[in-house]
């Protein structure tokens, strides 16, 4: 039998471009301490709005990664 522990962490990240964007944030930024990162599931997306216009949007996300 094989079994793998994993872990979740749940971070926030945000971009001027897209909620995608916000999201590649969100692994690039866990990528640089974290290991093995086997998901990442949008929990919640926002955006703020100026004058009419979008100018960041906002992730919450979980990301799951291996426990070496």
């Amino acid at each position: 039998m094989i079994m793998a522990v994993l872990k979740v962490i749940e971070i926030l990240a945000s971009s001027p471009v897209s909620w995608e964007d916000a999201t590649a944030s969100a692994v690039k930024m866990a990528a640089k301490t974290v290991k093995e990162i086997r998901s990442v599931y949008v929990q919640d997306q926002s955006a703020v709005v100026v004058k009419n216009k979008i100018t960041e949007y906002r992730v919450n996300v979980k990301i799951t990664f291996e426990v070496i």
